[in-house]
């Protein structure tokens, strides 16, 4: 069962989201996670066909990197 969890964040660079993302599948090696900066809320994107996602430790992670990450979706 695939599963989606979508995060509104406050990163606004390519290479910062980047980082994150290698760092994200480091600690999650089982998610799929990419950024859309495009998009006005910079939603980061977690896919997962294995696991539930842990949203709260997703969050705590950005926070503690001093980022914004609000769950969506």
């Amino acid at each position: 069962m695939k599963r989606v969890v979508i995060f509104k964040t406050n990163v606004n660079k390519y290479r910062e989201a980047q980082q994150i993302v290698m760092t994200l599948l480091q600690l999650f090696s089982s998610y799929k996670v990419n950024f859309d900066l495009d998009d006005e809320e910079r939603i980061l994107r977690i896919e997962s066909t294995q696991s539930d996602i842990e949203t709260k430790g997703i969050v705590k992670q950005m926070l503690a990197w001093g980022y914004q990450c609000e769950h969506i979706k």
